[in-house]
C-alpha cells in the first residue's frame, strides 16, 4: 500500500535515535513558533467539480495584484504569451534529463542555444546547461575560483545583494571556504580596501552588475589586479542588461553567473528563477552541471549530444566539481524562447524602455520633496533614494493603493530616515508612475 515510502517504522526509530531526537517534530524546533499554523484550515468539505470551480473563481476574485516598482533581484518584465504555450507543450513540460541523446534531441538543441545565447550576453567563451538559480550559480563560481586558484580565500564587494551574500556565506562556511567583505564607498567597490584585503592567499574576488543599488560600477582594471595574484574574477551580473551594459567577458571576467528572471519569467513570489554559469574555455572543466554540444551524425546532419558532465551521477563522486543533480531545463527553454522572440534589437529596447521608466520615476519623486539622491553614479533601471518616511508608511499607503515598491534596504533612523530601492521596466506606464509618486508625496514625515 505504502510502496513509494520505504522506510519502516523500525527505520524511523533507527534514525532519530542515530541524531539524538525524540520526534520527527524537533527537526523544526528552529522554526518560531509564532509562524507556526495552529488551527484548523478553513477547507469547505468534498464538492463535485462544477462547485470546486466557481469556489475557486470566487477566491481568484478576491485576489488584486499590486503594480510592481521593486526590484532587488526580481523585476516585473513582460512576459510574451507564447511563452507559456511553448513551454506547456508536453515533451518540453514532462521531459527530464536527456540520457538518452537520440530521443532527446529537442531538449538537447535548446540547451545548447541556452548556452549559446548566455555566452554571446556574457563574453565568455563557454556556459552550462543552466543552473537552479542566480545565487546558488554564485556559490558554484566561488567553488570554481578556489579549485582553480587552490586557495579557500574569497573577497566578496560590500555592493553584492544580500540575498547572494547570504547564500555565499551558507555555502563557504559548509564547504571550508572564507570570505572576506571589500568595503563599499559611495555606493562603489573600495578599491582601496580591496588593495589592503587582496594577497597571495586570496582565491578571487566577486562583484555585481548592476549592483545591490542598482548602479553600474566600472570594473576597469580589476582583473588585471586580480591576476596579477593569480586570482580570479567573479561577475554576477542580471543577464538582461548585458544587452546594453559591458560584459563580464569585456570587464576581463573569468567567470560570469547570475539569475535570468529578468527574461520575462513571472515573480513567482520570489524564486526560484534560473541561474547561468560562465567561463573561459580554460576552466570549462571547472564547471558544475553539464555542457550540451553539437555534432554531426554519418549522413551530415546537425545532432546534439551532452559534451561535459562533471557530475557525480556520470563520474566518481570524489572526482566531481558539484553535487548538483538536474538544471532548470524548463526554465533554460523559457529564456531561450525569450530570448529568440527578442533579439539583440528587442532587448535592448526592454533596456532602454525601462532606464527611461526609472529616470522619470526619480524625477518624479525628487520633485515630491520626500526623497533625495544618496548616490551621483549610473544606473539602468533599479535605483535607491533617501527618505524621512518611515517604511511602514510607505508600505501601507502604496498597498492601499495597489502598489508594490519602495524596499527598505535597512531600519529607519531619526535623523537619518531610510533608503529605498526602487525599480521600473518595460511594463510600467507614465500613468502608472505618476499615480505611485502622487502616493509616495502625498505622505507625511
Amino acid at each position: 500500500m505504502f510502496k513509494y515510502f520505504p522506510h519502516t517504522e523500525e527505520d524511523r526509530r533507527a534514525m532519530r535515535e542515530r541524531i539524538g531526537i525524540r520526534s520527527e517534530a524537533e527537526l523544526f524546533r528552529d522554526i518560531p513558533k509564532d509562524v507556526l499554523f495552529r488551527r484548523d484550515y478553513d477547507l469547505p468539505s468534498a464538492q463535485s467539480e462544477i462547485e470546486l470551480r466557481k469556489t475557486l473563481a470566487a477566491l481568484e476574485a478576491k485576489n488584486t495584484p499590486k503594480i510592481c516598482f521593486g526590484g532587488m533581484g526580481v523585476y516585473d518584465h513582460y512576459s510574451p504569451a507564447v511563452l507559456s504555450q511553448l513551454t506547456a507543450r508536453q515533451e518540453f513540460l514532462t521531459a527530464y534529463t536527456p540520457y538518452q541523446p537520440e530521443v532527446a534531441q529537442g531538449t538537447l538543441q535548446y540547451i545548447f542555444e541556452f548556452q549559446s545565447m548566455v555566452t554571446m550576453l556574457t563574453g565568455m567563451e563557454a556556459a552550462n546547461a543552466s543552473m537552479y538559480d542566480g545565487p546558488t550559480a554564485c556559490a558554484e563560481a566561488m567553488f570554481m575560483a578556489a579549485s582553480i586558484a587552490r586557495r579557500d580565500t574569497l573577497l566578496v564587494s560590500a555592493t553584492v545583494s544580500p540575498h547572494v551574500m547570504a547564500v555565499l556565506s551558507t555555502y563557504a562556511h559548509f564547504k571550508g571556504l572564507r570570505l572576506e567583505t571589500v568595503g563599499e564607498t559611495g555606493g562603489l567597490t573600495d578599491r582601496e580596501d580591496l588593495h589592503r584585503l587582496l594577497n597571495p592567499l586570496v582565491a578571487g574576488l566577486i562583484v555585481q552588475k548592476p549592483n545591490r543599488y542598482g548602479i553600474v560600477e566600472d570594473y576597469s582594471g580589476l582583473s588585471e589586479l586580480l591576476h596579477g595574484q593569480n586570482s580570479v574574477l567573479i561577475e554576477y551580473a542580471d543577464l538582461s542588461t548585458l544587452a546594453v551594459l559591458k560584459t563580464p567577458g569585456e570587464d576581463g571576467a573569468d567567470i560570469a553567473c547570475g539569475d535570468c528572471q529578468s527574461l520575462g519569467m513571472p515573480m513567482a513570489f520570489g524564486g526560484p528563477y534560473l541561474g547561468y554559469l560562465a567561463t573561459k574555455k580554460a576552466h570549462v572543466r571547472k564547471m558544475p552541471g553539464r555542457i550540451a554540444g553539437q555534432s554531426f551524425d554519418k549522413n551530415g546532419k546537425r545532432a546534439f549530444v551532452l559534451t561535459l558532465q562533471a557530475r557525480e551521477q556520470h563520474i566518481r563522486r570524489e572526482k566531481a566539481n558539484s553535487n548538483i543533480c538536474s538544471n532548470q531545463s524548463l526554465m533554460a527553454l523559457h529564456a531561450t524562447i525569450y530570448l529568440s522572440l527578442l533579439g539583440p534589437e528587442g532587448l535592448r529596447e526592454v533596456n532602454r524602455l525601462s532606464h527611461a521608466g526609472a529616470r522619470y520615476l526619480e524625477e518624479k519623486l525628487l520633485a515630491t520633496g520626500k526623497f533625495v539622491r544618496e548616490f551621483q553614479q549610473p544606473y539602468l533601471k533599479e535605483f535607491v533614494l533617501r527618505t524621512p518616511l518611515r517604511p511602514e508608511l510607505i508600505a501601507k499607503a502604496l498597498s492601499e493603493a495597489g502598489f508594490f515598491g519602495a524596499i527598505p534596504l535597512g531600519d529607519w533612523e531619526e535623523g537619518q530616515g531610510v533608503l529605498v530601492d526602487f525599480a521600473v521596466t518595460e511594463q510600467r506606464s507614465s500613468a502608472e508612475i505618476d499615480r505611485f509618486a502622487a502616493v509616495l508625496g502625498g505622505l507625511s514625515c
